[in-house]
C-alpha cells in the first residue's frame, strides 16, 4: 500500500447503530467494502447522542440504553479513489447521510516501525 500524505478527501457516512445490510451491521459493511476497494483507511465510530432525519434524538443516557445511536464510518484517501467508491454505497445507505470533506493527511502510520518518542534533552548536572 502506497503511504497517503497530502490533500486527500474524507468521506463520512452517518447511519444508526441497528442499520444492517443482509443480517450484518451496515458500518461493517462499508468498512469491508472499502478494504476491498483498497482504500487507504476506514474507522467506525459510535456516537453518544445524535438526532438525524426523523428528528428523534437518540442518547446513551440511562432511559434509553436499548436505543438506535448514530455510528460514523470515515474513510480516507485521495479525491480521485473516494469518489470511485461512491457508487458502491449506493442503495446502502437509504436512510443515512454521506458527506465529502477535503483534508490533508499529514501523517500516515501504516506498517514499518513507529517513530522514537521525543525526549527531552538531558540536562547538564549543576557544577
Amino acid at each position: 500500500m502506497t503511504r497517503l500524505t497530502g490533500r486527500a478527501l474524507r468521506l463520512t457516512v452517518l447511519v444508526g447503530e441497528r442499520d444492517t445490510w443482509h443480517h450484518r451491521p451496515l458500518s461493517t459493511e462499508i468498512v469491508h467494502r472499502a478494504h476491498a476497494a483498497g482504500l487507504a483507511g476506514a474507522s467506525v465510530f459510535r456516537g453518544i447522542e445524535g438526532f438525524g432525519a426523523s428528528s428523534r434524538v437518540h442518547t446513551t443516557r440511562l432511559l434509553s440504553l436499548g436505543d438506535d445511536l448514530p455510528v460514523a464510518v470515515l474513510i480516507v484517501d485521495t479525491e480521485e479513489r473516494v469518489r470511485a467508491f461512491l457508487p458502491r454505497l449506493e442503495g446502502l445507505v437509504p436512510d443515512g447521510l454521506v458527506l465529502l470533506d477535503a483534508c490533508e493527511v499529514v501523517h500516515f502510520g501504516g506498517g514499518g516501525e513507529p517513530p522514537e518518542p521525543s525526549r527531552p534533552p538531558a540536562q547538564e548536572p549543576p557544577e
